[in-house]
């Protein structure tokens, strides 16, 4: 008898952290348009294509990306491995608290504009507008992924005034 109800606590406690997690902005629908590292982009006002290569090695190729604020960037994210990996926009504040998610829930599958999970050999696009200049931080939330090191930035300068 105790089983069932200890099973049914457990999962509204994971319910619960999905619920934070949502409402911090980690999952679907949680990035708005004055959001830290900006918005999802429009295809057809994409400025360039900057592919990306994630691998078994725990790295990205390139780690370092320079875009220019206001600028719509379609990634094309390729997994050359052959181990699963993933491609997740934020600040490192939200990726750290999205991966901790993820050890504990090694399966769940994302479906927000800024990530893209890839299997093995698969290719997949995110694109996204920088709205602000800063610093956009990027992750493999994958369980170990990010604390082999699997981690980038892309560096968004400042827009020239007209």
């Amino acid at each position: 008898m105790k089983d069932p109800v200890r099973n049914t606590a457990f999962a509204a406690l994971i319910a619960l952290a999905a619920t934070s997690v949502l409402a911090a902005g980690n999952h679907a629908g949680g990035h708005s348009q004055d959001d830290a590292i900006g918005k999802p982009g429009v295809l057809a006002k994409s400025t360039r294509t900057v592919n990306v290569d994630m691998t078994d090695g725990m790295r990205f190729n390139p780690s370092s990306i320079d875009v220019k604020q206001n600028e719509t960037v379609r990634f094309v994210v390729t997994n050359s491995g052959k181990l699963k990996h993933e491609l997740v926009l934020g600040t490192e504040k939200e990726l750290k608290a999205h991966y901790e998610v993820m050890k504990k829930n090694p399966e769940m599958e994302h479906a927000d504009p800024n990530m893209v999970t890839l299997a093995a050999g698969k290719t997949g696009e995110i694109v996204w507008q920088f709205t602000r200049a800063g610093k956009v931080d990027f992750a493999c939330l994958q369980p170990g992924h990010y604390d082999a090191g699997m981690k980038g930035a892309v560096n968004v300068t400042k827009a020239a005034r007209k």
